[in-house]
């Protein structure tokens, strides 16, 4: 029994996918990083909700799939923000809205910011990497020398908020071994770090580890957290002013935080706040 497809044959899976990143980054002359970014959220929307999306939009003309990346594209600069957009009811993105057959808003998507950040990384390294390789080859190398079998730089990575991607260049009868293509997914493939709050503790109230999990857990579903690691106060108190707390799910931090930047609970008179955890440079930062 084989043991994975060969390049060739995974290209000829990704046709469409394929054609529409060719005319993004060789006919319209898009931002390639920009691009691999907007792929890897069209294909997120296609894993979790809508089906034969970029299907559609190989069928357009390069005009209008030039203004669907303009609207995906703006749509990833809010997930990167901070500050929600405001609402719209009439819709922000409304060739997308076409599409989807529905109406849809940047404020949508940014009640999934966490989720959709999480899931575009893994796309973008358990697909993009893989099946735009050669046309990311074609691009780079007027610009520096390729070597196959060796990550090529692509400008704009590590992305500061999407992370990095590893793209290699490969023969077309190179075996991706299935593990690879087939044996993940979005919910269990997200980082630890995706899946990581902050929080902190009033100083002179201990929370325990049992509390937060009790609080977290009523409120979200049980055993929606995985671990929480208390962390020591480094002071003469014996308890903890801070903890990392992992949940199963992503979408659980986007349902705790709500839209926005950090979350005030209560437990048995004492009060506990949540932000999203941060790992830059090993030090504990959260956004």
């Amino acid at each position: 029994m084989s043991s994975g497809i060969t390049l060739e044959e995974l290209h000829l899976f990704h046709k469409i996918d394929r054609d529409v990143f060719t005319r993004l980054v060789v006919c319209l002359s898009r931002n390639p990083s920009e691009s691999l970014l907007v792929l890897a959220m069209w294909l997120w929307l296609e894993e979790v909700h809508f089906p034969s999306l970029i299907d559609k939009m190989a069928k357009l003309p390069d005009e209008i799939v030039y203004k669907l990346a303009e609207e995906g594209a703006t749509c990833l600069k809010w997930l990167e923000s901070k500050v929600p957009p405001m609402p719209n009811d009439v819709g922000d993105m409304p060739l997308t809205a076409i599409l989807l057959k529905r109406n849809i808003s940047f404020n949508i998507f940014y009640q999934q910011r966490f989720t959709m950040i999480s899931g575009i990384k893994t796309l973008l390294n358990k697909v993009c990497a893989i099946i735009f390789a050669d046309i990311l080859h074609q691009i780079m190398s007027g610009k520096s020398r390729i070597i196959l079998n060796s990550p090529i730089p692509i400008p704009g990575f590590p992305h500061p908020t999407f992370g990095a991607i590893t793209v290699v260049p490969r023969t077309l009868d190179s075996i991706i071994p299935s593990r690879d293509l087939w044996s993940w997914s979005l919910k269990t493939d997200a980082p630890v770090d995706d899946r990581t709050m902050f929080l902190t503790f009033s100083r002179g109230f201990p929370v325990t580890e049992a509390e937060v999990k009790e609080l977290f857990n009523s409120y979200y579903g049980i055993d929606c957290v995985e671990n929480v690691h208390m962390v020591p106060s480094g002071s003469s108190s014996d308890h903890s002013l801070y903890a990392r707390m992992e949940v199963r799910d992503v979408s659980t931090i986007d349902q705790i935080l709500c839209n926005g930047s950090i979350a005030k609970f209560r437990i048995n008179g004492k009060h506990v706040w949540a932000r999203k955890y941060e790992r830059r440079e090993h030090l504990d930062k959260f956004y």
